[in-house]
């Protein structure tokens, strides 16, 4: 059923949606050594930190305009043939400074791949710089400038992802304030590996339309009124949630006792082949789950639509497909 509704997803990390065959076809091109994260054809961690080196390890491959354009193609295209008609991708300067490539050539060079599959499919994507929180306030008030300069027109949003236990929400306002002042959309991850008090302290310092994951609010009654009563919508990832252990199988996780106490969630891969999933698995899990029928599951696709960073002609033809 699933196959059939149309899709979006507004939380996808470009670089973690590598496949491992991919990867490795680029390793061979630049005779890297993928073995310490990649074995049998998947990628291979057991703790966040573990991810986060694989994570690094996959990107680090991607070195070139052409491969960038590649990876944006074959992760647009492969959500398309699910029935995904927009999303919109995490893009990280930082990785690709540190692969030596130019903020301006990797810009261009994911927007290459967005034409191509565009031209391809017809899905609508658009760009989101985050800040990687471990590398420090500095470094993500650098990527915040960034944005507000808006080096590409398909770049709509700011946002904050990384290691959500280094430093406090407080450190990164300017950031945030920044990328406000230039107009950009505003989301950070928060409330994922830490608690509710993480989503409140997001809530209170940043005031972002949207939280990357926020399953943690559930933990907290308040909390929960609160983001419901203020139309925050959650970038929530089921899948991601299951493969980092934070709950032991999917009827125990609270995605749909959110919904039910109002908020506004969404379904969405995160980084789609490290956890065995894609927002095609996204949308049948929690159909499996908790038993949505179409017409649900179209409901969460039009939540991301309405809350998504893009122009309101586009969003109005997009919202205009689920009708």
């Amino acid at each position: 059923m699933s196959t059939l509704v149309k899709k979006a997803e507004l939380h996808c990390h470009i670089e973690g949606a590598a496949p491992p065959a991919l990867v490795e076809a680029q390793a061979a091109r630049y005779g890297a050594d993928v073995s310490g994260f990649i074995s049998d054809g998947a990628y291979v961690w057991s703790n966040f930190t573990e991810f986060l080196t694989a994570y690094d390890g996959a990107a680090a491959l991607f070195r070139s305009q052409a491969d960038y354009a590649l990876l944006a193609r074959s992760y647009l295209e492969g959500i398309a043939a699910q029935g995904a008609i927009y999303a919109e991708i995490f893009v990280s300067p930082d990785h690709a400074v540190a692969a030596g490539l130019t903020p301006a050539a990797y810009f261009d060079g994911l927007a290459d791949g967005i034409a191509a599959a565009r031209s391809s499919t017809g899905i609508e994507c658009r760009m989101i710089i985050v800040g990687i929180r471990h590398l420090g306030a500095d470094k993500v008030e650098a990527a915040a400038r960034l944005a507000a300069s808006r080096p590409h027109p398909l770049i709509t949003g700011f946002g904050m992802a990384g290691d959500e236990r280094f430093g406090k929400v407080a450190d990164f306002a300017r950031a945030f304030d920044i990328a406000r002042d230039a107009g950009l959309g505003l989301t950070i991850h928060a409330g994922e590996l830490c608690g509710a008090e993480s989503v409140r302290d997001a809530l209170d310092h940043v005031r972002p339309s949207r939280i990357g994951h926020g399953v943690r609010t559930a933990e907290d009654a308040d909390l929960v009124r609160r983001i419901a009563d203020e139309a925050v919508v959650l970038e929530l990832c089921p899948g991601s949630n299951l493969a980092l252990g934070l709950y032991p199988d999917i009827s125990h996780h609270p995605f749909d006792r959110l919904r039910r106490a109002g908020v506004r969630v969404t379904l969405n891969s995160d980084d789609p082949p490290h956890f065995g999933s894609s927002v095609g698995h996204e949308y049948q899990l929690a159909a499996d789950a908790w038993g949505y029928d179409a017409a649900d599951l179209t409901g969460f696709t039009r939540t991301a639509l309405e809350a998504a960073f893009v122009e309101e002609p586009l969003r109005a033809i997009l919202l205009g497909q689920l009708d």
